[in-house]
């Protein structure tokens, strides 16, 4: 018994010395909600067996907000192998010397989906996320999307949703949803307010979309604090449920979030419809990365790898709603909608000049040019946060707490029936 008690002591210390376990045959995966296909994991662990020949385990957990993930490995240092943050947690974690470089060159030839598949566009956009460093060589973009308004067409004209001024139009007064997000409502924002300038050459998009000046915040606040009067409330999740029960006509959404909303309206008769106002927008977009706590940076590459190969970016983009950052031609082909108008999308998919997908997954080549990436604030930050509390005040909240009961409300009655339809209800809270 003291001979087994001392072995076990010996093993007890070696691990605390090591400080690590051995992790060779387990994955430790972190995503956002609700954003992967089903059964993707389960066809994971059986391709990198057939492709490897070792077993692999994959502890998934998931995350509703940015903040959440990045403190859990900033200060927690958890050793996730894998996470998909957007693209300014993206910035801040490789400015901060908190991710692992991506080495591909270790796959075989072809089984390299992420060389094989990536959009011009997305490695075009990702390598705009640091001026000094390319983040293609810490991240892999999973999916992207725009910000812009869903709007209801019984009440509201494609030309008044057609402009960022919508939002401020006294018409629609008490019927307006607004993102609780205050990075995706300061870009559009100061898009419309700069157009004079933007149209001028006075500046660009990728300088406006960089600025956190004390004008250009004062601008943005000046503007929100006429929008706010018109509030019906402020929120990351429940607005397109709004949208689709008809107790709002107007709401600053995401293109994901509103593709879902204009289905569901659809099954009860109301007509949805989602647009990039004309004077631009923000782009965002989600991407894997390796944190630099992880221990099994093998199974996390091929993990990336995997997840952008062509069949499953599909089966990911039906599952969630939004799009895929894959450019594989399979993708395209397979969001062909023969009822939609021809546009051009050869930005991200060389060639496509008029194929037939809807614009709301795709926007035309002609309103993409007009949309930008939004950076990290670095120090910043709290002079976005500090406005946007300002900006919301107290005003919003009696209607906000009503309209909150209201969907609690519906949720108890319809739970059920809730859980059945839970497709493309990723919230993107960022």
């Amino acid at each position: 018994m003291k001979k087994f008690l001392g072995i076990l002591t010996a093993a007890l210390l070696l691990f605390s010395c090591s400080g690590k376990e051995d992790r060779s045959n387990t994955l430790k995966v972190y995503n956002w909600s609700n954003y992967i296909g089903e059964g993707v994991i389960d066809d994971f662990k059986d391709w990198y067996k057939e492709k490897t020949g070792e077993e692999i385990e994959v502890i998934y957990q998931t995350f509703d907000i940015n903040e959440t993930m990045l403190s859990k490995i900033e200060k927690g240092h958890e050793d996730w192998d894998v996470v998909c943050p957007s693209d300014y947690i993206i910035e801040r974690m490789m400015n901060n010397g908190m991710l692992l470089p991506l080495d591909f060159a270790s796959l075989p030839d072809s089984l390299n989906y992420i060389r094989n598949n990536q959009s011009p566009y997305i490695h075009g956009m990702f390598s705009k996320i640091n001026p000094t460093t390319n983040a293609n060589r810490y991240s892999v973009a999973y999916m992207w999307g725009t910000t812009g308004i869903l709007y209801n067409t019984k009440y509201v004209t494609a030309r008044e949703a057609g402009t960022w001024d919508v939002i401020r139009n006294p018409k629609f007064a008490g019927k307006i949803f607004m993102k609780d997000a205050p990075r995706d409502v300061y870009g559009p924002v100061l898009i419309y307010l700069k157009q004079k300038e933007l149209q001028s050459g006075e500046t660009t998009l990728d300088e406006l979309m960089s600025s956190s000046s004390d004008e250009n915040v004062a601008a943005v606040e000046a503007y929100m604090n006429e929008v706010k009067e018109l509030v019906a409330g402020w929120e990351a999740d429940f607005g397109k449920e709004q949208m689709t029960q008809e107790r709002g006509v107007v709401s600053l959404n995401w293109s994901g979030d509103a593709v879902w909303a204009i289905e569901e309206a659809a099954e009860v008769g109301v007509e949805l419809k989602y647009i990039v106002p004309e004077e631009g927008s923000n782009v965002w977009f989600d991407g894997w990365v390796i944190p630099k706590y992880a221990q099994n940076v093998k199974a996390a590459t091929w993990f990336i790898n995997f997840m952008c190969r062509p069949d499953i970016a599909i089966r990911n983009m039906e599952e969630t709603g939004y799009v895929s950052a894959n450019g594989d031609i399979s993708v395209l082909e397979s969001q062909i909608d023969e009822d939609a108008e021809p546009i051009d999308v050869s930005y991200f998919f060389p060639g496509a000049t008029a194929v037939r997908v809807d614009p709301a997954l795709y926007p035309e080549k002609a309103m993409i040019e007009r949309c930008a990436l939004m950076h990290d604030w670095g120090d910043d930050t709290d002079k976005l946060i500090s406005m946007w509390s300002r900006v919301k005040g107290e005003s919003a909240d009696y209607m906000t707490v009503v309209v909150i009961i209201a969907v609690i409300a519906v949720a108890v009655i319809a739970g059920i029936v809730a859980k059945s339809k839970n497709r493309h209800k990723k919230s993107r809270k960022r």
